[in-house]
């Protein structure tokens, strides 16, 4: 039986860690370092700091947010 497809952040992993040459555990963390802070202040951050588009930034962010439960 095939395994599901990646669905939701956690597609874009693949091509976030390629074009920023980090695994996702380092942006996470990233992310993490920076807590307290408002969901839109992280993916700006990310942004500004860090040079990623909006699409992964706001993936990288929601992943770890949800993560924190």
């Amino acid at each position: 039986m095939a395994s599901e497809p990646v669905k939701g952040p956690a597609s874009y992993f693949p091509s976030i860690e390629k074009k920023y040459g980090k695994p996702i555990a380092e942006w996470q963390q990233i992310v993490r370092d920076r807590l307290p802070a408002k969901h839109m202040e992280l993916v700006a951050m990310l942004k500004d700091e860090h040079g990623m588009g909006h699409g992964h930034a706001n993936a990288v962010v929601v992943h770890t947010l949800s993560e924190k439960g």
